[in-house]
């Protein structure tokens, strides 16, 4: 979202308008900022056979999906209903990566039953996949490499308490029960968590599964998750691409060259790819005064935004309706749910009326994913703006 012509626009079409058009509140999505974060991605590996699977938790809106395929990114789900949706979205079941965390195995064979790749995350999983499929069906196998890296606790999943993935001190029993019933792993995985700025972070979780890695010969895939941080406010440090780029390619270079043979590096953005490309708009119901500070109550909450309550996220807010102010004030920006329910404390905004529109952003990646019917309302509307239409 930018400011021309004195107002917000996206696509060169100003943001009150679709306001106008679908109402508040809506989450608005920017097909052009997705391609360029897809592009980003890529330009970071260019020596690199490089596979970009859409971590498709982080939004699922079925156009998003479609836009997703139409750029060449493939597709990794944790459901049986997200892999579902790919299906919808006309994703053949063989781009489809299944990466569910303590589900039933009876989920686990109707992701193979459509062809989808496979991670499996526990040796007790591993062992009936191998009892069920031997050699026939390859697969990957998901490292825990006892990392800890992330923005928040809640969203590291590589550290040593962490439920995700086999600790990599399990590595004799994994290669126990592979090579007893011939298991055909093509793949390595691990995702060290999200909101990752060091670039060493990732390059330490990928030297435990490239060394890992020599112990499969046929290995075709290794697999380094995604997590990379995102700017959420001006200044906010965010994860060197080209950086990483650099440390890794050389590193997984050297890797193939051990094994005699390419292989292929994967990545599965969510939040990266989707996260800047979204916002909430949401109008302001009551600037409310008090003595130690004003409130701008909305009409949305935490049931269509829960990252602000659940994680402490940051989501930096405009008035749309005053992009030019005079006048700021500081505001609690707060939701209409019924228990506290906060987007943000001691904001300084432009100077907030009733029915002036406000946009939440960096809003794209866990927003309407995590949604809910909390207190019987309904969720939001959502618009993707796709060359310069909304």
């Amino acid at each position: 979202m930018q400011i021309n012509n004195h107002q917000y626009q996206i696509q060169n079409i100003p943001v009150l308008e679709i306001a106008q058009q679908f109402g508040t509140p809506l989450y608005v999505y920017d097909a052009d900022k997705i391609v360029e974060k897809i592009n980003q991605l890529r330009g970071a590996f260019p020596q690199i056979n490089l596979k970009i699977k859409f971590a498709c938790k982080a939004l699922t809106n079925i156009s998003i999906l479609k836009l997703m395929r139409q750029n060449g990114v493939e597709i990794d789900v944790v459901s049986p209903q997200e892999l579902q949706l790919a299906l919808h979205a006309g994703y053949e079941g063989s781009q489809v990566t299944f990466t569910p965390s303590g589900v039933s195995f009876d989920e686990i064979e109707a992701a193979v039953a459509v062809g989808s790749m496979i991670n499996l995350d526990n040796l007790i999983v591993l062992e009936k996949f191998g009892q069920r499929y031997g050699g026939n069906v390859p697969c990957m196998i998901r490292i825990k490499p006892n990392v800890a890296a992330g923005g928040n606790a809640k969203i590291m999943t590589a550290h040593e308490g962490s439920k995700f993935g086999i600790d990599i001190r399990q590595r004799e029993e994994i290669l126990t029960i592979v090579n007893q019933y011939g298991i055909n792993v093509v793949g390595l995985h691990q995702h060290t968590g999200s909101d990752i700025k060091e670039a060493d972070a990732f390059v330490r979780a990928a030297d435990v599964i490239f060394d890992f890695a020599q112990s499969f010969p046929n290995l075709q895939i290794i697999d380094l998750g995604g997590g990379f941080k995102v700017a959420y406010k001006k200044g906010d440090h965010i994860t060197n691409m080209p950086e990483l780029g650099a440390q890794l390619s050389e590193a997984f270079l050297n890797l193939s060259k051990k094994l005699g043979h390419e292989l292929q590096l994967w990545f599965e953005p969510g939040k990266f790819l989707v996260s800047e490309a979204g916002l909430l708009l949401v109008q302001a119901n009551v600037v409310k005064p008090a003595p130690s500070r004003t409130f701008v109550g909305v009409n949305s909450g935490l049931n269509h935004l829960i990252r602000p309550m659940m994680y402490d996220a940051y989501h930096h807010i405009v008035n749309v309706s005053n992009p030019e102010a005079e006048k700021t004030g500081v505001y609690d920006v707060v939701g209409y749910i019924c228990e506290t329910d906060t987007f943000a404390k001691d904001r300084e905004i432009n100077e907030v009326h009733e029915g002036d529109v406000l946009a939440l952003l960096n809003a794209g990646a866990y927003g309407f994913t995590m949604s809910s019917h909390y207190n019987s309302r309904f969720r939001p509307a959502e618009v993707l703006v796709y060359q310069g239409k909304a």
